[in-house]
């Protein structure tokens, strides 16, 4: 860790950048995990490559992560670099009716930028709290829509050098929470959106119409991870979930929600071993009940923590 981070400084970080022993319990919105070595928090696309430098330098493995909010770090942490793109890297920018916007800036500061400027096409994601790169990269979606529909394309650099890359139209391989991102090894760092104009009062209504649907359905009072299980196909998983009688089914601090089956919560002092039990049961569950085999859509990183023996 001591190489990792003289490396880091040798690249120029500033101290207040660089977090050793990091509880990813702070950035993670299930508020369980255990520390990352180091967590980086990244300001601008040369930051991203002087971190893989001093990455490659330390010889340490890397991770990125967004504002966590479709995450979950088991307890043991996350050893190596923990790259975190969120609020410092942005920045969102209009040419005609194409949205520009760094991979740090969340779903809804990109969806009620476009609305103030008069641009439909992002009302229906702008509840869904993540990142725009990270929704572009695990093709997001919320009400009918998904973020396929509107990006065109997508600026990263590659994991393994740092080399720059752009995914454009078919090369962009969408499908149902699904990218070509996610199999080629890259960070993302830019989203290019085409969207159409239309009335912005028009547009926030509808914000607002679906602002009063998550919260008359969704579980937002307590820490989750949003939709803890993909849709399989021509089912939705909460329905499952809920058929099978395991609404409110609990393993420590982890619960299926009462309000929301697909949503697995954090009641206050859950771990991610509970979560991860709780996951575990309610997939074996639905299996035996139903031969529906459930998929995680959280993404689920780090390693358990030592047994106490």
């Amino acid at each position: 860790m001591d190489a990792l981070i003289q490396a880091l400084v040798q690249a120029n970080f500033p101290p207040e950048r660089i977090i050793p022993r990091a509880s990813m319990a702070r950035y993670t919105s299930f508020r369980v995990g255990g520390e990352a070595d180091v967590l980086v928090n990244i300001g601008s696309a040369e930051d991203i490559s002087a971190a893989l430098r001093a990455a490659r330098r330390a010889g340490v493995p890397v991770t990125v992560i967004g504002n966590g909010s479709n995450l979950l770090v088991r307890d043991g942490g996350i050893r190596g670099l923990v790259l975190r793109i969120a609020g410092d890297f942005s920045e969102i920018r209009r040419e005609g009716d194409t949205l520009h916007a760094q991979a740090g800036a969340s779903l809804h500061a990109v969806a009620v930028f476009a609305q103030e400027q008069g641009l439909s096409g992002l009302a229906e994601v702008s509840g869904v709290p993540g990142t725009i790169g990270g929704g572009a990269m695990m093709n997001a979606g919320a009400y009918g829509a998904e973020l396929s529909q509107v990006i065109t394309s997508v600026s990263a650099v590659a994991l393994s050098d740092g080399k720059p890359l752009t995914f454009r139209g078919a090369h962009l391989g969408y499908g149902y929470r699904h990218s070509a991102m996610m199999e080629a090894g890259v960070i993302i760092c830019e989203v290019t959106m085409a969207l159409t104009p239309a009335d912005p009062q028009a547009i926030r209504k509808r914000m607002q119409e679906l602002s009063r649907m998550r919260l008359d359905k969704q579980p937002l009072e307590y820490p989750s991870a949003g939709s803890t299980f993909k849709r399989p196909k021509d089912h939705f998983a909460a329905k499952l979930i809920d058929d099978c009688g395991l609404r409110g089914l609990r393993i420590g601090d982890a619960q299926v929600s009462e309000k929301h089956a697909g949503f697995i919560i954090n009641r206050g002092h859950a771990t991610a071993s509970d979560i991860l039990a709780l996951m575990h049961e309610v997939t074996h569950r639905v299996e035996e009940a139903t031969g529906i085999h459930l998929e995680p859509e959280v993404r689920i990183l780090g390693e358990d923590a030592p047994s106490a023996s």
